[in-house]
């Protein structure tokens, strides 16, 4: 469990999010992403070369809102130090792909030498606090 059940439910249920992370000078980034669930973390991909990979290598404090997809507007946020996964990362992209689409997902044939070819990293974030509104409406 990342958050208490209604939370935790809200995570499962969206897919849509900002990551908010921090630049060397201390001032935050955003940047919209879909994410999946694996057990307690959550995961997005992004590529080696991005301003999010480069700040979080800098300082792992991350911040993940996860929006609702319609009104009323809930959201929940996680905050925790996360983690740049560079191997063993075809899970992880399957999963975020399969959450994207809300269906199954079969990579097709190449699909970890794409992963290689285009730099992409998978994120990792385990919670250390979690916050919002899940009750609205």
């Amino acid at each position: 469990m990342i958050g208490t059940p209604e939370q935790d439910v809200f995570i499962t249920e969206n897919r849509w999010a900002v990551v908010t992370s921090l630049r060397a000078d201390g001032t935050p980034t955003n940047s919209v992403i879909f994410y999946a669930r694996e057990g307690d973390e959550l995961i997005f991909s992004t590529t080696e070369s991005r301003l999010k990979t480069k700040t979080i290598r800098k300082n792992p404090n991350v911040a993940i809102t996860i929006l609702d997809e319609g009104a009323p507007f809930r959201f929940v946020t996680v905050e925790g130090k996360a983690t740049i996964q560079t191997e063993d990362i075809v899970p992880g992209h399957v999963a975020v792909n399969k959450a994207m689409r809300r269906e199954e997902f079969s990579p097709p044939e190449g699909y970890e030498a794409g992963l290689k070819s285009a730099g992409r990293v998978l994120i990792r974030l385990k919670a250390s606090r979690v916050s919002g509104v899940t009750n609205r409406g």
